[in-house]
């Protein structure tokens, strides 16, 4: 019987349709022991041992993690997979499988819900509010009528746009590959980055990470934003130099950020960014309602199925070239 380790931890010992997907499949369901820190490669590697598949979370699939295991198959609950060494994963003849297309409606819902609230103030006016003292409430423009710059006009990014459009703002985009048919039905002006970063009063960030693209944010970057912009990332932490974006927070060339996802999760304690009274934060939930989190459930598992049983999952395999010869 092959067995499955679980690690997501909402998925913990919890019954659903993901669960009776594999049990239908002759699958064992195993799950980590609460509270193990699968952050650390070498516990992962322990958890691994006797494994054949993996419906994994963002812990570290790295090249001495996936040398160490036996596994048939990586499937991710989600659409990010920057913590799997995909080269070492092909090498290996590993297929990796993501989820694409069940969080869209979350992700953007979080996306215009961050922004909205430091538009509007957030945290500060919580606190204001909280503190008692009411004598000095700075006074805010209105969102609508200003511009927003989406950076990657991808699935999720698109997903975005008629919700902002809705809120009355103006959406300029950029992507190395648009969808132009897309833009133009939507009224969505394609420009460079810099013309992006020196016109948009709020910049939303929907891009992959990759190798490529670390620290896409920079200094240069965040330079020619708009003075008094918002930077909003519910995209990957590793887009963002983050002491960068400390310096533009606390100089006021930026009035305010509001982040999901930071290059170390979860965020320490003694971060600089949870220090700053204009930065909203998130735990990585943005792709998280109880929606999307069955759905990604149920896709991961069908995907392991599908290739046990000899198929192969189109449209979410991230590495295909190992498919020609490949069986589990």
């Amino acid at each position: 019987m092959p067995r499955v380790l679980v690690t997501p931890a909402v998925l913990r010992e919890q019954a659903g349709p993901y669960r009776e997907t594999l049990d239908a499949a002759g699958f064992e369901v195993v799950y980590p022991p609460e509270g193990l820190a699968l952050s650390d490669p070498t516990t992962l590697i322990g958890q691994l041992q006797g494994i054949d598949a993996v419906l994994a979370s963002t812990e570290p699939y790295n090249r001495e993690v996936l040398s160490a295991a036996k596994l048939r198959v990586i499937s991710r609950n989600g659409i990010g997979y920057d913590s799997i060494d995909v080269l070492a994963a092909t090498e290996l003849r590993i297929p990796v499988a993501i989820t694409p297309g069940v969080n869209m409606p979350s992700v953007a819902e979080h996306t215009i819900a961050m922004m909205l609230a430091v538009a509007h103030g957030f945290p500060a006016r919580d606190k204001l509010a909280r503190s008692g003292s009411w004598a000095v409430r700075p006074i805010l423009p209105r969102l609508a009528g200003r511009t927003l710059g989406i950076v990657g006009i991808g699935a999720i990014g698109k997903a975005v746009v008629p919700l902002a459009i809705g809120l009355g703002l103006e959406v300029i985009a950029h992507d190395p590959a648009p969808d132009c048919d897309f833009a133009t039905r939507l009224g969505v002006r394609l420009c460079s980055m810099d013309e992006l970063l020196a016109r948009a009063d709020v910049v939303s960030l929907h891009l992959p990470c990759t190798p490529e693209t670390p620290d896409t944010v920079n200094a240069d970057m965040l330079a020619k934003m708009k003075p008094g912009a918002i930077l909003v990332n519910t995209s990957r932490g590793g887009l963002v130099d983050e002491d960068a974006l400390v310096e533009v927070l606390r100089s006021g060339h930026l009035a305010a950020a509001a982040l999901d996802v930071f290059k170390a999760e979860p965020l320490p304690a003694d971060s600089p960014l949870a220090q700053l009274e204009n930065v909203l934060l998130s735990p990585h939930m943005a792709g998280a309602d109880r929606e999307s989190l069955t759905g990604m459930s149920i896709m991961a598992a069908q995907s392991i199925v599908e290739l046990h049983a000899g198929g192969w999952p189109e449209g979410r395999i991230v590495n295909p070239s190992i498919r020609d010869g490949w069986k589990w």
